[in-house]
């Protein structure tokens, strides 16, 4: 009787364990790889060129995989699993060697597009352990979008640096772009003016993720609010 009880207990720890232990790697990696491409971005490194990028970036993407069907493994609707966590799975394929194996003819602006598809893994990755991190659905909702807003701020900055920056003369410095970025993210705009397909098509992402993301502070706040009023209400009925 008590193996009995202890067997499920015990794979229930397990399972728990080896689950922290593959997203603590997903995350660490995630964080190398834009750490890395943030070193080439400014050093003005070409990727396709770099044996040792390619490489770990080869091996983040199979890590990526292999996190995926371990999770769908451990759930207990595997199917339901699949069909939410999908964009996970197709973040999470290694294009670029695929690409450069099957020699496959593609523009640079593409390729370096299709360099930032682990990193998007990543972010998704990381919005949802944040999200964990408070009990309160809004809340929970509101810091994994509030993530994702940032790293997509971010990372739109790295683009629009990497292919303005020589091109034109508004972009002199990084500390520009990002200023830009996050001017198209608050769909506030900026004087500065795209001039490569690159950066116009950046120019159009942002805007679109801010006017998806920045309704949610205005939903956050609400809750915010009402939940504070009805603990005032509650503290006042209980003083009488």
């Amino acid at each position: 009787m008590t193996s009995t009880v202890s067997t499920p207990k015990a794979s229930k720890e397990h399972r728990h364990y080896l689950l922290g232990i593959m997203n603590t790697i997903v995350l660490v990696l995630s964080v190398l790889l834009i750490v890395w491409i943030s070193i080439d971005t400014f050093q003005r490194v070409n990727f396709l060129e770099s044996h040792s990028y390619m490489t770990f970036q080869f091996w983040v993407c199979i890590i990526f995989v292999i996190d995926f069907f371990v999770e769908m493994r451990y759930s207990d609707d595997k199917w339901r699993f699949f069909r939410r966590r999908i964009v996970f799975l197709l973040l999470s394929i290694p294009y670029l060697n695929i690409i450069n194996l099957m020699d496959i003819t593609l523009t640079h602006n593409q390729l370096y597009f299709v360099r930032f598809i682990p990193l998007a893994r990543g972010a998704l990755a990381l919005s949802i352990v944040i999200s964990y991190l408070s009990s309160n659905a809004v809340t929970s909702l509101f810091m994994s979008y509030l993530s994702i807003m940032l790293m997509v701020t971010y990372f739109c900055s790295l683009i629009f640096y990497q292919r303005e920056a020589g091109v034109n003369p508004q972009v002199d410095t990084y500390w520009t772009a990002l200023w830009w970025s996050a001017m198209n993210m608050s769909t506030v705009g900026c004087n500065i003016s795209p001039v490569t397909v690159s950066g116009k098509i950046v120019a159009v992402i942002l805007p679109i993720s801010g006017m998806i993301i920045f309704p949610l502070f205005t939903v956050y706040l609400t809750n915010y609010v009402t939940t504070a009023m009805k603990k005032s209400k509650k503290g006042d009925y209980t003083d009488n």
